[in-house]
């Protein structure tokens, strides 16, 4: 069987994993990345596109943070929507802003910086396993054209996301798990058109949310509130395109343009929490140890911070003078977490249809109505929506 060594084993090649790789390789600290699909399939993959004030230094601090600085669209606010009302939320209020700039473009970034770096990442290997994370002597089997092979580490990062390997190892009675699932999902589509505005919005609509985004100033990203088992199969783009217009306020509409669908998707939407994150010598980071609903763009965001804090927690440990830097990563990681969690869910039950109950509907309004009027509740939306400082 051929054997590696290294120090670190990260389990998975999205932004999570490769923000670890490139921090990692700025600190002298070896790493191998294995991903179980080839590198076509992880730039294919269709996710966010806002990145918060401190995601984008994190990147800065892994060398691949100027590029979207330089091409991404700066966000400097975003409006609340219901019927033909609304309100501004100000980014400046807080004095930072946000920038529209594609998870796939952040994944093809740190792809080529960590080919350039001479980075080792193992595509396409499968039966990826952690063993003996509890001991000091933490390994990673996986399988590649035909062959079994073994890497000897001092730590395992499980970056490979919500279903991956790395949180199903750990045996249940180890973790606490807390999650709530909503009764009802994102249909998205993905198209080249103008965006019907330069600032993105979040529309409340009595039969259901929708949301209008944008990638860039040619490429728009729509999302429409449908009932959780829906049926992508029974959306075609054209159909797509008549119920969003049928929703959208009218100066909206009156700028919307639609074309053929790049890509259309449904993603269910839930809030998920593992605790700890930290077993032994293997830690969790990012989709492996928490999901939060797409409503308030925290998903990318927070598995970058995941990353930038694994691996200041690994300089700290290696370079000796913080002994205690292991056992702390769970607590600093969660801390932060959990208040986007919370804001994920608030900014979820704010502006979707949550069910045929008239009271409901009333208490969005007045949210609503009490947001648009308080200065505080708009500052309090634009500090969490750009970032907390980790």
């Amino acid at each position: 069987m051929p054997t590696e060594r290294t120090q670190v084993v990260i389990i998975g090649a999205g932004p999570a994993g490769l923000v670890l790789g490139q921090l990692l390789q700025k600190c002298g600290i070896d790493n191998i990345i294995l991903e179980r699909r080839d590198p076509d399939y992880v730039l294919g993959r269709i996710r966010a596109g806002v990145l918060e004030t401190p995601t984008v230094q994190a990147l800065k601090e892994a060398g691949v943070g100027d590029k979207p600085e330089r091409e991404g669209l700066h966000m400097n606010g975003f409006n609340l929507r219901w019927g033909e009302e609304r309100c501004h939320i100000d980014f400046g209020m807080v004095g930072k802003h946000a920038l529209v700039y594609g998870q796939t473009r952040v994944t093809r970034d740190l792809m080529q910086a960590r080919q350039a770096s001479g980075g080792i990442t193992h595509y396409e290997a499968e039966d990826v396993q952690p063993h003996d994370f509890d001991s000091e002597r933490p390994w990673v089997s996986y399988h590649k054209d035909g062959q079994e092979h073994r890497i000897e580490c001092d730590f395992i990062a499980g970056c490979d996301g919500f279903h991956g390997v790395s949180r199903q190892s750990i045996p249940a009675e180890r973790k606490q798990e807390f999650e709530t699932a909503f009764p009802f999902g994102w249909l998205g589509i993905l198209a080249d058109v103008t965006p019907v505005s330069e600032e993105v919005s979040w529309i409340n609509h009595p039969e259901g949310f929708l949301m209008c985004s944008l990638r860039s100033r040619t490429r728009s990203r729509y999302y429409l509130q449908v009932p959780k088992n829906e049926d992508i199969r029974q959306w075609s783009a054209d159909r797509f395109w008549v119920e969003y217009e049928r929703r959208l306020p009218r100066d909206l509409a009156a700028n919307l343009q639609t074309g053929p669908a790049l890509e259309m998707s449904i993603t269910p939407l839930h809030s998920y929490v593992c605790t700890p994150m930290r077993f032994g010598r293997l830690f969790l980071v990012g989709d492996a140890a928490h999901i939060v609903p797409p409503t308030g763009a925290k998903g990318l965001n927070l598995a970058i911070g995941d990353a930038q804090e694994l691996a200041h927690t690994l300089h700290a440990h290696y370079s000796g003078g913080h002994p205690d830097a292991i056992e702390q990563y769970s607590d600093r990681a969660l801390g932060r977490i959990w208040k986007a969690v919370r804001f994920s869910w608030w900014m979820t039950t704010l502006m979707h249809k949550l069910s045929d109950q008239p009271f409901e509907r009333q208490i969005q309004l007045a949210e609503l109505e009490y947001t648009r009027g308080s200065k505080a509740a708009q500052t309090a939306i634009a500090e969490n929506f750009c970032g907390l400082d980790h």
